[in-house]
This record gives structure tokens, sequence and C-alpha cells, in this order.
């Protein structure tokens, strides 16, 4: 099947080199970014046949996709609006991964209707970031709005899923904003997830971090959190730093 027969209007195909995978996108709706390739950077690979993982606020499907080399088993991607999850199962279908990874159009408060409590190893999010204004809720996108704010899920609702979901020393991966870093450390272990590691990503150098990445363990020991090197994105000139090309590109020759 060629791929542009999976393509509906005002759709292309974005390609992550470094993964050799291909994202099905809309500019009117919205296209993953970097927080969506970092996320996948983080997590810890795990090659076990029968590993589980969920995606909740899946998007179009693009972390759980990034992640199919570095975790075995199946990917559950949770997506709440249609028009999204649509795109998410086609880009599975044209990344030949049918077999490993679903695709559940549904809200993630709903999500234990179809995925079993304490069944999954790896659950990861790249959640709505903004608490609600009266700005979020006039956004004439809509679509944007609820990716950005958390106008259809919050934080607590987060990681009260991302808890129900995981075994006992399962690993949870969030990717969100250090202005509320105290919030989202509270919430977690309000939740028995405790925090085991935490990177923070600055835009340039000299800049303040506008994103962390925190990986958490459900029922883990307190304690022992590591905060590893922080990552900068771009040089004083606007351009990618080598170590986020390779994430983006692979390794330039």
């Amino acid at each position: 099947m060629e791929p542009t027969s999976l393509l509906k209007d005002d759709e292309r195909i974005d390609q992550l080199y470094s993964q050799d995978v291909q994202i099905i996108q809309s500019p009117s709706c919205f296209a993953f970014s970097l927080d969506a390739v970092l996320l996948a950077d983080f997590v810890r690979p795990n090659h076990r046949h029968k590993l589980c993982t969920v995606d909740l606020c899946a998007g179009n499907g693009a972390i759980g996709l990034f992640l199919h080399k570095k975790l075995g088993g199946t990917f559950t991607e949770v997506e709440l609006q249609p028009r999204i999850a649509d795109m998410a199962k086609r880009s599975v279908e044209l990344n030949g991964l049918t077999d490993r990874y679903r695709v559940l159009n549904m809200d993630i408060a709903d999500v234990f209707t179809a995925v079993p409590k304490d069944s999954a190893d790896v659950v990861l999010c790249n959640p709505p970031y903004f608490p609600v204004t009266a700005q979020s809720q006039k956004n004439p996108n809509r679509y944007l709005a609820i990716a950005r704010h958390e106008i259809a899920t919050n934080l607590e609702t987060v990681a009260e899923q991302m808890s129900g979901l995981l075994k006992m020393n399962g690993h949870g991966y969030l990717v969100h904003r250090p202005d509320r870093l105290t919030e989202i450390l509270t919430t977690m272990q309000e939740h028995r997830l405790v925090p085991k590691r935490i990177q923070f990503i600055h835009p340039k150098p000299g800049r303040d971090a506008n994103m962390l990445l925190l990986e958490v363990i459900k029922d883990g020991k307190p304690g022992g959190l590591k905060v590893v090197p922080p990552l900068v994105v771009s040089g004083d000139d606007g351009r990618y730093l080598p170590e986020v090309q390779e994430l983006l590109y692979g390794q330039q020759k």
C-alpha cells in the first residue's frame, strides 16, 4: 500500500529519521514536537517480549511509535480526540506495527474499562501542561487547546490513572513544565508514584529550564531521586546542538 493512500485531506507524513518512524500529522490539529522525542529518549530500554506499555494522552501516537525498537512487547495508545486517534491508528499501520500496537479513542479517566488495573510495566504521558484559563477556553483551535490546557484532563487524573495501570515497581514517565515541579512531585507521591530520576531541558545556554522529564516507580523505595545532567537544546544561534540533532536525525556521518 502506498503510504499516501493512508492520508486524508490536510495531512502529511513526517519522519523521525533517528528511529526510522513515519508519523501522520495535520497542521490544523498539532504536530509532535521535541518534547515527544525527548520523553522517548528518556525512557529506559526494556526488550522483554511480554512488556506491556500504555501511552496516556497519546496524541497521534508519536511517543509510543518512537519506542518501537527500545521497548519490547505491546503498546496501548490512549487518545481522547477522535480525529487525532484516527491519525495514530493510521500511523501504526504506516509503520507496519499493527501486531504490537492498538489505539483506544477514549478519555484516560475511562482507561480501566479497556486496560486492567495493575497490568502495565511502563506508562508514558505527555499531558496538557497548562491550567485552564479564560483564554484557553476561547482558543479557536480546539485540538490545540485540549492538547495544551487541562480542559479534558489534569495532573491529578494523570497521576491517578498512571498509578492504577502500573504493576508494583512499574515505571512511569512524564514530560511537563518546571514551574509546576512542586505540584508534580507532591501529586505523584500521593498516588504511590515515587520520583526516581529527573532531567531539566533548557532551550539555550544560560536560559532557565522550560521542560522537565520525570521517571517514577510505583511503590518504589522512598528517596534516591537522581537529577541527571541537564540537556540544552539549541546554541545561541538557534541551531540544535549535536545531542539533539542526533535524537532527531540519527548519527551524522
